[in-house]
């Protein structure tokens, strides 16, 4: 019997989609942006210690080539040749730190999130260091001294990782985010490996100067971090190698974007004024600055927002970061078990449509933008004897929603011309209860693409228009028109108004919990736990657990 005739679908383009909760890996038409199969993975992450977040940076990298291999067979089910794939990109977590051994392949450490918290104290020694007419690290960067971003994550492991220091001292050690861990594993490794990151992710590490485009040297003596450990920083959209092994060895990998950049090129956001929000593990609003650094008034970050390719402009963002979004669903399935999956949180959230008078604020990693307070944890507020597991579903979905609204009314100010409408992305995306809420929130609508893989295909785009692929058009006029669904806000602007006025209120509360600040040590033993409020909360909920959430009288 003759082999089925394989489908002709002109060039295909891959993303890496590596992000905190999962690794996934897309295949996309480069003519019409359509996405034809895909494969996910779920990551672990450890909690170590109270505040601490690790991830396994072999397990993310035997996760991309599983994902990699798994949607190359389902391919080949649809009987579509993968040799039509012609260029991979690469989208990633961002600030997410990891250190390696160039001589053997193997990390010195677990990858430290970039939700993690252990660093505040260096944060606070550092702060005392820098002039307060002079916040040199804040107009290099665009980003505040904070726990986010890696370069205190770096100073962390070489002040207390033993292996880390003697690899830096021997000229063995290599640094990069999540982008660089893979590019570096992908193309080679220990063989000839492209030790490199890209303009969008060496700007989150706070050791970038986002004007003129290189690491910095007064930086990185200001955080005691070796220049020789860092990547080469290249465009969002250039051959960087080429894949070594797997079943795309040999296709190029060309393209590399930290998620969110990647989801505002896959959002087509490349005017001036255009914005985006991501509702991932956390929640994240950029907005296209274009050629001009805008350095914000009202706690966002000034970024990098992509440059797709050499010898192309570099464009830059505002950005409005939420720590916590999908990140509480994922807290309600694992840490309360109160859903078992976390598509079960919209059922829950539609049988009472309300969250009768109850507030979370998911302040496991304190406040991010605008308030950039680390003394906030989490609480959930208003309670009664009422309150059940769909309340506390329903505050949950509402939490993502007035995150959304504070980093928003930020940017409104910031940019002088509030947003018409709220271009979104992500996986929670596909919940129409939050979507709504978000719109009743936000007070104005709320539109999401069909396709709501924007990070993924942020990520193809710039790899299929890379110099040397030239598979994927970025001209306006031949870039594929996306169809939309469109999320009117359905309640009064007054009832809006009082329900974040309420919200607010309850944030004050999760503010200050933190009085004391844990050593920094590897030791366990001389190791004093951060997050009162988080046990607060998390006693309280259990408390209540058995009584209201489980309906037991």
């Amino acid at each position: 019997m003759a082999a089925a005739k394989k489908a002709v679908l002109g060039p295909l383009v891959g993303a890496v989609d590596q992000g905190t909760s999962s690794t996934r890996f897309l295949v996309f038409n480069s003519k019409t942006a359509e996405l034809l199969s895909h494969h996910q993975v779920e990551i672990k992450q450890e909690f170590p210690r109270e505040g601490w977040v690790e991830q396994d940076p072999k397990e993310i990298l035997q996760s991309v080539y599983e994902c990699i291999e798994k949607t190359c067979e389902k391919l080949g089910q649809l009987n579509i040749d993968i040799s039509n794939i012609k260029a991979i990109g690469v989208s990633n977590q961002r600030e997410t730190t990891v250190v390696w051994d160039k001589l053997t392949g193997e990390p010195l450490y677990n990858a430290v999130v970039w939700l993690d918290l252990r660093t505040q104290s260096t944060v606070e020694n550092l702060s005392k260091r820098i002039p307060g007419n002079n916040n040199f690290v804040k107009s290099k960067t665009g980003l505040p001294l904070s726990t986010y971003f890696s370069a205190v994550k770096l100073r962390w492991l070489l002040d207390n990782v033993k292996k880390v220091q003697k690899a830096v001292e021997e000229n063995r050690a290599l640094f990069g985010t999540i982008d660089s861990w893979l590019i570096w594993s992908l193309t080679g490794g220990i063989n000839g490996g492209v030790h490199c990151t890209d303009v969008t992710n060496a700007s989150r590490t706070m050791l970038f100067n986002i004007h003129s485009l290189e690491w910095d040297k007064e930086l990185c003596e200001f955080f005691g971090i070796p220049m020789e450990i860092l990547p080469n920083v290249r465009s969002s959209s250039e051959i960087y190698g080429l894949m070594k092994a797997g079943a795309l060895e040999g296709v190029p990998i060309s393209g590399c974007l930290g998620d969110q950049s990647a989801a505002l090129v896959g959002q087509m956001c490349f005017q001036d004024g255009q914005a985006k929000n991501t509702y991932g593990t956390g929640c994240f609003l950029l907005c296209n600055t274009g050629h001009k650094c805008v350095f914000s008034e009202h706690g966002l970050l000034t970024t990098v927002a992509y440059k797709l390719g050499r010898d192309k402009p570099v464009y830059y963002a505002l950005e409005g970061s939420v720590a916590i979004a999908g990140a509480v669903i994922r807290w309600l399935r694992d840490n309360l078990g109160i859903i078992k999956s976390s598509e079960e949180i919209e059922k829950l959230a539609k049988e009472v449509g309300t969250s009768y008078g109850c507030y979370f604020v998911p302040a496991f990693s304190g406040l991010y933008a605008p308030y950039w307070e680390p003394s906030a944890r989490g609480i959930i507020c208003g309670l009664t004897q009422f309150t059940n597991k769909c309340h506390i579903a329903f505050a949950a979905l509402e939490a993502v929603c007035f995150q959304t609204r504070e980093i928003l009314d930020a940017m409104n100010r910031d940019c002088g011309i509030p947003l018409s409408h709220l271009q979104v992305d992500g996986g929670m995306t596909s919940n129409k209860i939050l979507m709504q809420l978000q719109a009743d929130i936000l007070y104005i609508p709320v539109v999401k693409p069909s396709m709501p893989e924007t990070t993924a295909l942020g990520a193809a785009m710039a790899a299929g228009a890379a110099e040397g692929v030239g598979v994927w058009s970025l001209e306006p006029e031949d870039l594929s028109a996306v169809t939309m669904e469109r999320f009117e806000p359905q309640i009064n602007a007054e009832e809006s108004e009082i329900r974040y006025s309420t919200w607010k209120k309850a944030v004050m509360k999760s503010i200050g919990w933190v009085t004391t600040q844990s050593p920094e040590s590897g030791d366990p033993s001389i190791f004093c736990s951060l997050p009162l409020g988080f046990f607060i909360v998390s006693s309280m909920v259990m408390l209540i657990g058995a009584r209201y959430i489980s309906g037991i009288p």
